[in-house]
């Protein structure tokens, strides 16, 4: 890591100090921003319970399908970055509605697709439009929250509705789905993001770094780019490689390592950098990225591998495993209420340690679950208690990810979090698949198709995948202990 000084510090032109800018209302600014951060991550997940729909309707194959999902994600997680310094240099407003406007008509597109190739590409659309949207509406929510309580709860509210989307787009594609049609997860979007866009101006107000010059790190931007994407598409093949050739899986990674190793040698050398490696210094942000990757790790392991054991052990309907989620979804955004009172009067480290502490004990009850678990028993206790150690662990990250951050870092801040959370998310579930899955040919053998063997051979598959989940929560409770500074944020100096 370089150790030279960041460019100069640039002034921050705030959100109302435009003559032009609306005056300032916090309570309809968190609501605008937060629903817009809320379609993004909505749909993360929505798309997952219509899948056999869609196959079925459009005729896709089995090996494309999966394209439908990992396209979103892939250029979401790739384009974060990016997104975020483009919203520093040209104005966080002027990206978010661009962003929104790019995701309603990729939405439209989508929901009008008749084959594979033009819904594969609409979702990846969608995911460059979320990129903007998320790193733009975090920033701008930044912005226009001052550093310690305000910013807290703003940020508490943000994280509750970040957790609530991915347990909210299972239900709603469920209900979509089985209601007017999987066409309409996509149009639902196309009213809320053009309006989105219209409204934006008389909301919130513009704001940006005032650079002293305007010349833009081309080369470190694609080749970031470049590995990201390539990183989040490989680790994605793992989930489920048996049909992916080994070339292509190990010659993606070798691409990511090569593009990634490369862009650190461009930000070394460039006079303004993309990511200045100087903000790297700040010991929050650096733990608040790491726990970010491995409190993802176990939330996507938690989702993904607590829907197939419902539906594939217990017998439950898309349906019922969305209706199921409900319950956590509450508990989510509880703790994320509580968690941001708490976080401004005692500090971000202790409130993160008991989220941690939770939601490692919850996997661990998941891990206890037997083949044959009673909802109410079994399956809601952890899902309570993992849920409410998700929702008191999201606010604190995000406040640490950005404590003592200088006002033109907003929008590279909020990149690097969303982008570890990405990474995070794809690569907690490539480990958890893989450790998950070494033993299926040998439980199927064991199984010989008998029924009850079966059911047992699934939970025990799961059993694992939910063990992988409780060691990333206890691995970022670690993290949490030994890396994390106990420092309120209003008290940390900038670029601390």
């Amino acid at each position: 890591m370089s150790t030279r000084e960041a460019p100069p510090v640039p002034r921050l032109e705030t959100a109302t100090a435009s003559p032009s800018a609306p005056a300032r209302r916090p309570g309809l600014i968190l609501a605008f921003l937060c629903v817009a951060g809320f379609m993004t991550f909505l749909d993360v997940s929505i798309v997952n319970v219509a899948l056999p729909t869609i196959e079925r309707q459009l005729g896709i194959s089995q090996t494309s399908l999966e394209y439908v999902v990992t396209t979103y994600g892939m250029l979401l997680g790739g384009f974060l970055v990016l997104a975020g310094r483009l919203a520093d240099t040209f104005g966080r407003r002027r990206m978010l509605r661009t962003g929104l406007v790019l995701f309603a008509v990729a939405s439209l597109l989508a929901g009008l697709a008749q084959d594979a190739t033009l819904l594969i590409a609409t979702r990846g659309a969608q995911g460059l439009g979320a990129a903007f949207i998320a790193t733009a509406a975090l920033s701008l929510l930044t912005a226009n929250f001052p550093e310690g309580p305000e910013r807290n709860r703003a940020l508490g509210a943000w994280g509750a509705l970040s957790g609530i989307a991915a347990v909210a787009g299972v239900t709603l594609g469920g209900l979509l789905t089985d209601g007017p049609g999987w066409r309409w997860i996509f149009f639902v979007n196309v009213p809320i993001g053009l309006a989105g866009a219209i409204a934006a101006p008389r909301i919130v107000g513009e704001s940006r770094a005032e650079q002293r010059h305007r010349s833009f790190d081309i080369a470190g931007a694609v080749t970031l780019t470049a590995g990201l994407v390539a990183l989040i598409f490989s680790l994605g093949q793992t989930v489920d490689d048996s049909h992916v050739p080994a070339a292509r899986l190990y010659g993606g990674f070798a691409l990511a390592a090569v593009l990634l190793g490369a862009f650190l040698l461009i930000e070394r050398t460039t006079a303004a950098p993309l990511i200045p490696l100087g903000v790297f210094r700040r010991k929050s942000l650096r733990a608040a990225n790491l726990i970010a990757v491995l409190l993802l790790g176990t939330c996507v392991t938690l989702f993904f591998f607590a829907s197939l054991f419902m539906q594939q052990v217990l017998g439950y309907s898309a349906l019922q495993t969305g209706l199921a989620y409900v319950p956590l979804a509450v508990v989510v955004a509880a703790g994320a209420g509580v968690s941001s009172q708490l976080v401004t009067k005692v500090a971000a480290k202790p409130v993160l340690l008991a989220g941690l502490a939770l939601t490692a004990t919850g996997m661990f009850l998941l891990w206890s679950a037997p083949a044959h678990a009673s909802y109410l028993t079994d399956l809601l206790p952890a899902f309570l208690v993992a849920g409410l150690g998700l929702g008191t662990s999201f606010v604190p990250v995000q406040i640490s990810a950005f404590a003592g951050a200088r006002p033109e870092e907003s929008g590279l801040s909020a990149g690097l979090i969303n982008t570890a959370q990405e990474v995070g998310g794809a690569l907690g579930l490539a480990v958890a698949a893989t450790f998950a899955f070494r033993r299926v040919a040998d439980l199927t053998t064991w199984a010989q198709g008998a029924p009850a063997r079966v059911a047992e051979a699934r939970s025990m598959v799961f059993h694992d995948a939910f063990l992988a989940g409780a060691c990333f929560a206890a691995a970022a409770l670690a993290v949490t202990l030994v890396l994390l500074p106990l420092t309120r944020t209003a008290d940390q100096p900038a670029g601390a």
